[in-house]
């Protein structure tokens, strides 16, 4: 089975809401919401890749040193494996805006479970709300 590396981030806002995006129509999963994020590409960290993903997905610039390591997902969907790590946010430069099509949403943490999400992302939430 193949395995998939994808990196993702819980921006959190001043208030403690955390960013969700929602999966537009024509990608797999679509309509379920996540936390941005993205495929870490061949000699990329997945911070790179992080960084990289906020600004084409939001328009938004933040910094390796701005990105703390809070958790990661472990998920086979079928047809491959996903490791995804889950890094914490509270600063960056821009507001964020969908440039992909996407619907966003702030959320607080024991908001969370209201959204339909994508499998993996489902065993994040309790770490997110006890962190948070």
């Amino acid at each position: 089975m193949k395995s998939v590396l994808v990196s993702a981030v819980a921006l959190i806002d001043k208030d403690g809401r955390v960013l969700l995006a929602q999966r537009p129509e024509g990608k797999s999963m679509a309509g379920l919401w996540e936390f941005p994020g993205g495929k870490v590409e061949p000699g990329e960290t997945p911070e790179a890749a992080l960084i990289r993903e906020l600004h084409e997905e939001l328009g938004i610039e933040t910094w390796k040193s701005c990105l703390a390591p809070l958790t990661f997902a472990s998920h086979s969907y079928g047809t491959f494996h996903l490791l995804m790590p889950l890094f914490a946010c509270r600063k960056w430069e821009g507001t964020p805006h969908p440039k992909e099509g996407q619907t966003l949403t702030w959320a607080h943490a024991r908001e969370l479970r209201n959204y339909p999400m994508p499998a993996a992302d489902i065993p994040l939430i309790p770490i997110l709300r006890d962190w948070l």
